[in-house]
């Protein structure tokens, strides 16, 4: 009987290993089809609380996509293809950049800057890399006229 019980938590295990790099493999596979399509960037976004004095988000790693006049955020860590946030260039309101504090920077990549970004009701900070906020920035300034675009963010 134990030889059975035994033969059968190695089947249990292996099958778990089995599932966990299919599913690693898979994320592999969604990364590299966003990243292969151009225009995608790594960044780290959470969420602020619309009312006064609310507690922020926890950061959550993930990789910006760039599509006309928006920018997909997708999680690193899941299989969707569907973005988690959408956030529009038109009426967009960036402000605040800032360094990340000590216990924030153990959670994000490193050599950071975090921007707050404003679209309509939706609050967030963006965390990124010196390149890929040059090129946020760039994105934005590239709006077409009329596109009303408020930047306030200080070197």
């Amino acid at each position: 009987m134990g030889e059975h019980l035994a033969l059968d938590v190695g089947a249990v295990l292996a099958a778990l290993a089995a599932v966990c790099a299919l599913f690693f493999l898979a994320m592999a596979v969604r990364r590299r089809l966003f990243v292969r399509g151009g225009g995608a960037v790594e960044c780290s976004l959470r969420e602020l609380p619309a009312e006064e004095g609310g507690a922020p988000g926890v950061w959550r790693l993930g990789i910006g996509r760039y599509k006309g006049d928006v920018l997909h955020w997708h999680r690193v860590f899941g299989l969707s293809r569907r973005p988690r946030q959408v956030i529009h260039r038109r009426g967009l309101v960036v402000s605040n950049r800032r360094r990340p504090d000590p216990e924030e920077a153990e959670g994000l990549l490193p050599d950071v800057s975090i921007i707050e970004v404003r679209d309509g009701d939706l609050t967030v900070e963006l965390a990124m890399g010196a390149s890929a906020l040059t090129g946020f920035l760039a994105w934005l300034e590239a709006a077409p006229p009329g596109f009303p675009v408020d930047l306030h963010v200080p070197e």
